[in-house]
């Protein structure tokens, strides 16, 4: 018996009750590697030594203080640690509790900004096809995930959605990187002109797509052919890297890697590791200025923004991972990673791809690798793979959906930032049985 509403109302989940370093252990005894950071999220795994003595001090001195009376020192110092490095002209950030609100926030700030200079007729949001913005109902309006958005489309605002850049499914046979970018960048200016130039205020969009495709990366210079378009018609581009960033990639901001910056920022999951509830919008100051300069504030709050407790979580982790020099690791692991999974599945009859950056990795099934033919989705192929990755003490992030919503299924990997090449030999090893016997089924 159980007053909890879970996730699937059938099928309570089991009960954890220890976990430490990439492994729980559930109130039978049972250990499970964590080989996907719950939602990518732990990226310091769990019980880490100075994340908890940073979270015990900060209890000592201060646990809740509200930001319409007071900032505090360690909130003022997770800004400063996030601007540090960030891309260039991002100048500020606004700490709130998770991925959905940051991005709701996100959204208001490009709303906001255009009211504030002069230009409100700007109100249209354009994003992609199977991307994930968060839950709440503004991000879900923005995201591209139909199977979440299918039955509260009624509730949600109006929302632009262009391809995806997913080589795997849209590159036509023989078409380069390059021109391949090109032709999924224009999509995005063929919108903004049908929609009116002078009416679109932003552009939003995963620098590598998580759990909607799996790990899906963007080829060539997409985005910086992304970054000219937004430019060159006053668009505001917002990157969503709640998952993708603070480091899963190898980077510690995910668009690094694609040599560009946004106008708008956000991250959560990787931020705090899991300690503690925690997500960021990180605003240029162009967006600042125009704020400061027209109403001087963001018309926009939560009770526990900026929560100090939160704030020591998230300092603290980041603070581990540039002391322990982390992100090398993921790289380095990233790499182990790949050839692992390519030596379990790149003959694979049903592993069509394999695909991902740094510790944020996925394989995509098929039923027919020539024809990348999906599996039957009443299969629930996704289900039974987790399923019985769970039985073999692996935890994994399966979706389905993974083509168009209803179509397709991918298994995506992003173990903490800690993972050693033998860990990474004992889930990939797990996985390949896991596969085998959802295959079997």
């Amino acid at each position: 018996m159980t007053h909890l509403l879970h996730r699937s109302i059938h099928t309570p989940p089991r009960r954890a009750t220890t976990a430490q370093g990439i492994r729980f252990t559930d109130s039978e005894g049972k250990c499970y590697i964590d080989a996907s950071g719950g939602a990518a999220v732990s990226c310091l795994g769990h019980a880490h030594p100075d994340v908890l003595a940073a979270l015990h001090a900060q209890l000592d001195k201060l646990a809740y203080a509200h930001t319409g009376f007071f900032t505090t020192e360690v909130a003022e110092a997770l800004a400063d640690n996030l601007i540090a490095g960030a891309p260039e002209g991002l100048s500020h950030v606004y700490l709130v509790s998770g991925g959905s609100e940051a991005v709701e926030a996100a959204l208001k700030m490009a709303r906001q900004y255009f009211t504030e200079t002069g230009q409100p007729q700007r109100r249209h949001i354009i994003a992609r096809r199977q991307s994930y913005h968060g839950n709440t109902l503004g991000a879900l309006a923005a995201g591209g995930n139909e199977w979440r958005r299918a039955q509260f489309k009624p509730l949600l605002m109006q929302a632009h959605h262009i391809a995806p850049c997913y080589a795997y499914r849209d590159q036509h046979t023989g078409e380069t990187d390059a021109a391949y970018a090109t032709r999924a960048a224009a999509e995005l200016e063929a919108k903004i002109i049908e929609l009116g130039p002078d009416t679109v205020a932003a552009f939003i969009a995963e620098p590598v797509v998580g759990a909607t495709a799996g790990a899906v990366p963007a080829v060539a210079d997409y985005f910086k052919q992304i970054r000219a378009i937004c430019d060159r018609y006053g668009v505001l581009l917002i990157l969503d890297e709640v998952m993708c960033g603070m480091g899963r990639t190898g980077y510690r901001y995910a668009c690094e890697y694609d040599g560009i910056a946004p106008d708008l920022l956000t991250i959560a999951k990787g931020l705090g590791g899991g300690f503690q509830p925690i997500g960021a919008t990180l605003l240029s100051a162009r967006i600042y200025e125009a704020f400061a300069k027209g109403s001087g504030f963001f018309q926009h709050g939560h009770t526990y923004m900026g929560h100090p407790m939160a704030a020591a979580a998230g300092l603290a982790v980041q603070q581990v991972i540039a002391r322990d020099n982390l992100l090398e690791n993921v790289q380095a692991m990233g790499a182990v990673l790949r050839a692992q999974l390519q030596n379990h599945f790149g003959q694979h009859p049903h592993i069509g791809d394999i695909r991902g950056r740094g510790l944020f990795q996925a394989i995509e099934l098929v039923a027919d690798r020539d024809t990348k033919a999906p599996f039957d989705p009443a299969r629930k192929l996704h289900a039974r793979i987790k399923a019985e990755a769970m039985a073999r003490g692996l935890m994994v992030y399966p979706m389905g959906g993974t083509i168009d919503g209803v179509l397709g299924d991918h298994v995506l990997l992003a173990p903490p930032f800690i993972v050693t090449e033998h860990d990474l030999a004992e889930i990939t090893g797990r996985l390949s049985e896991a596969v085998e016997a959802a295959l079997a089924a």
